[in-house]
């Protein structure tokens, strides 16, 4: 059986994208350090006339003349941001694709290392807020990886695109204001605005309303960065929100049912999202979690990475094979044999995604097998 994601949640864990767009107030992507696609702009008319209304809608809201000039100095309609907010295709994944994805080993290393890197702010951060470095540090490497994949689309741009666009126009509009009085803030430059195409900025991806309302100026600097390179801001900023949503000091988010921290209390409620696989005990943390973004898999991701790079182990309970009969461990040996091959899979992580799909059907091509794409136990068989 499959669980279907909601598509912040799995483009969270993919590296950026949407976060903005959906419903959740937390965004995903300044980045000097994350490559990406190249957003060029194309002439249209109606989006300048738009444009041109618009700014007389943001200055009656208060917005300095002057701020409204330099944000809009340049910008211009981006059709690749409306070709992705219109081609968005729903994923459908279980908890253990998911959870492979969101708790790799390499996102474990890379955490465990930022933890480290960190330590001194994030113990900093947890003092003020209560909200432990650990959980702190997941929602980071779920959101962007790190600050790896924060996003290059010019905020500015992308929102003015979105609003004129008119799918979601109130919306955006509102998220264009709020990026305005950003601009006015002084905390960022127009050109250090950029982000994930739907507008979700810096390291833990805040759209522009959830940064006004709970970003922090944690290094005391004048400026709540959640752009550069320096993570603290936006690390203290996700904890600041998290706490702000009703964070538990001292209380853990749930467990593994069977687990010491499953059995810390009376939990919330029980949980299986995937049948057949682990159960979850999960507290008043977990709920804040899904403040954050809205998806108990998400929270899951959350919660297990946060585990996994305070140095706890895998889940314990098994999950069964898929419908094709194969378990991860056979997904995985699928795709290490095809990449063995010269089929690249993009990686071996079990989960089946375009990459995977498109190496078997480039072998079942170049061995005039039916071109599926389909993963099965047949197929690793004959992959040796």
């Amino acid at each position: 059986m499959h669980y279907r994601i909601d598509r912040r949640a799995m483009l969270a864990i993919l590296g950026g994208g949407l976060v903005a767009a959906c419903s959740n107030p937390v965004g995903p992507m300044t980045t000097v350090s994350a490559p990406g696609p190249s957003w060029p702009t194309a002439p249209n008319p109606a989006f300048d006339a738009w444009v041109d209304g618009f700014r007389a809608r943001a200055i009656a809201k208060g917005i300095s003349p002057a701020t409204v000039a330099s944000a809009f100095r340049g910008v211009g309609f981006l059709p690749g941001v409306v070709e992705r907010d219109r081609n968005q295709t729903e994923f459908t994944r279980t908890l253990e694709d998911y959870l492979a994805i969101a708790a790799s080993e390499e996102r474990i290393t890379k955490g465990r290392a930022a933890l480290a890197r960190h330590g001194g702010t994030l113990s900093a951060i947890e003092a003020r807020y209560g909200v432990p470095a650990n959980v702190v540090v997941a929602v980071w490497g779920l959101e962007s990886f790190y600050g790896e994949r924060r996003g290059n689309a010019p905020i500015i741009s992308s929102l003015a695109t979105l609003a004129f666009d008119g799918r979601r126009g109130a919306f955006f509009e509102g998220q264009l204001i709020a990026a305005l009085q950003i601009l006015e803030n002084g905390d960022v430059t127009p050109a250090g605005m950029t982000g994930s195409w739907a507008g979700a900025m810096g390291h833990t991806q805040f759209i522009p309303t959830s940064y006004l309302a709970y970003a922090v100026d944690f290094n005391g600097d004048g400026r709540r960065d959640i752009w550069s390179d320096d993570p603290t801001d936006a690390l203290a900023s996700t904890a600041a929100y998290l706490s702000r949503s009703g964070w538990e000091r001292g209380r853990p988010w749930g467990g593994e049912l069977g687990s010491s921290a499953a059995n810390s209390g009376t939990p919330v409620s029980v949980i299986q999202p995937q049948p057949g696989g682990p159960q979850f005990a999960v507290f008043r943390n977990f709920s804040v979690i899904k403040r954050y973004n809205n998806s108990d898999l998400y929270a899951l991701g959350v919660g297990h990475l946060s585990d996994r790079l305070a140095g706890g182990g895998p889940l314990r309970a098994k999950f069964g094979p898929d419908a094709r009969g194969m378990t991860l461990d056979d997904r995985k040996a699928l795709q290490q044999r095809l990449t063995a091959r010269g089929f690249d899979t993009g990686g071996s992580d079990g989960v089946i995604g375009p990459k995977t799909i498109s190496a078997i059907r480039d072998y079942q091509r170049r061995n005039g097998l039916a071109e599926t794409g389909e993963p099965s136990m047949e197929l690793l068989r004959r992959l040796g």
